[in-house]
């Protein structure tokens, strides 16, 4: 029969998209894992596959629509044999559980005088749909590549996406053995008191900005942040004369071509955090009710501008790695976070996050947390200072950083000593190249 193809949920926050551009036309044909549609996602613009064969008997909702629930039909899949009277067909069942489901409740009736099995029946309501039996198991491409490297089964994996399709989230929930996964949940959560919030009345001209996707889910998470979780600040001085010195000589001694590199001031930044926090683990962690979770990997996650807001990519095993392979994947992810070509493994995850203003000339300043990690390091300008040297007065350039702190998970004593480590670093750069 005619398959109803539904809007995917394309990262974990994402609640609804954009279609930005269809890719195939009604009357095409399409194999699994075909690159039908580009759904612009709370991240970035990204591919939509196709997980069934047929062909595009009807498109539902036009390219350029914005606001489409996740789960919602967008086009109707047409399988051998079909033709488009079995269009009508497709589109009916998602009106027709609405009317079995009145009776439903009127079913659970007779349990309501039992107020034990009451609550039963309300859980399973909560659980992911599970994967579809028979010989064949809806996932993703990346789902099933990553449930074959790591020799699971997905017949035993439930699946969160459309039609019970599973996802790279659910094979990472399954082989974590049920580990916490559910970040997103507060966020979608918290989409809902937002809605019914009256439009401003201004009375002076003003020039309407419609709110990406993106930008939404910046504003949700971030009121969130400042909401929920109890922040606290350290502030430090570093002095970055030899740094700059040091980058200087590392820069001129760049080949050119194809090895070529430049060494940026954050460049620097990103390894001392790395290696600071591979000497203070206590800091790279995450709060939960149950347990405060401390990440084994040091995934170092770097704010950059773009024209839809803020976004995060993670330098991933960042204290692996020398301040030219750093480089080289900041100038990558920088350029594809404004281009809005990264992928979900680019910007999931990380335990700590820099933000860099310096660039803009900002002296100091204070971030908010990136939940669900524990800390953010606010970078701020280097410039000449006064500073007193052995009793005497000099001048030094010094570049301001404060660190934002959950005060659930990381104590003050531990943001202190990460700190220390961090500005040790920054101040003699020799010793975060040993």
């Amino acid at each position: 029969m005619a398959i109803q193809i539904l809007m995917p949920a394309l990262s974990p926050t994402m609640t609804d998209g954009k279609l930005a551009k269809w890719l195939k036309k009604e009357g095409d044909a399409v194999a699994s894992g075909d690159v039908i549609a580009e759904i612009e996602t709370d991240k970035a613009t990204m591919e939509m596959e196709a997980v069934d064969e047929g062909t595009i008997g009807k498109i539902l909702v036009p390219e350029g629509s914005e606001g489409v629930a996740v789960n919602a039909p967008i086009a109707v899949l047409l399988e051998e044999g079909e033709d488009a009277s079995a269009i009508e067909a497709a589109t009916s069942p998602a009106k027709a559980p609405e009317k079995p489901a009145a009776p439903a409740p009127a079913a659970a009736k007779p349990a309501a005088p039992a107020p034990a099995p009451a609550q039963p029946a309300a859980a399973p309501a909560a659980k992911p749909q599970p994967a579809p039996a028979g010989d064949r198991v809806l996932a993703s491409p990346l789902a099933r590549r990553m449930a074959e490297q790591a020799g699971l089964d997905l017949a035993q994996v439930a699946g969160s996406g459309p039609q019970g399709r599973i996802v790279k989230a659910d094979v990472e929930k399954a082989l974590a053995g049920g580990a916490p996964m559910a970040a997103p949940a507060p966020a979608a959560a918290a989409k809902a008191p937002s809605a019914p919030a009256p439009a401003p009345q201004i009375a002076a001209p003003y020039t309407e900005v419609p709110n990406s996707s993106m930008r939404k889910v910046i504003a949700r998470r971030l009121s969130e942040s400042k909401q929920t979780i109890p922040h606290f600040y350290l502030t430090v001085d570093c002095e970055i004369d030899a740094l700059l010195a040091l980058r200087k000589q590392l820069n001129a001694k760049a080949p050119e071509g194809e090895g070529a590199y430049k060494l940026s001031v954050n460049d620097f930044v990103v390894r001392a955090v790395a290696l600071a926090l591979r000497q203070v683990p206590a800091a790279n962690a995450t709060w939960t009710d149950q347990a405060v979770l401390r990440y084994d990997e040091v995934d170092v996650s770097v704010a950059v501008a773009t024209p839809n807001g803020l976004i995060t990519p993670v330098v991933r095993k960042a204290d692996t790695k020398g301040l030219v392979q750093i480089s080289r994947e900041m100038k990558d992810l920088g350029q594809r976070a404004r281009d809005g070509k990264l992928v979900p493994e680019d910007y999931q995850g990380g335990g700590f996050t820099i933000s860099n203003m310096g660039m803009l000339g900002i002296k100091s300043f204070s971030a908010i947390i990136n939940p669900p990690q524990s800390c953010i390091l606010a970078v701020g300008a280097g410039e000449p200072r006064p500073v007193v040297k052995d009793g005497a007065l000099a001048v030094a350039t010094v570049m301001t950083v404060t660190l934002s702190v959950d005060h659930r998970s990381v104590d003050g004593a531990i943001g202190a000593e990460f700190l220390v480590a961090f500005k040790r670093m920054i101040d003699d750069p020799l010793t975060m190249l040993l």
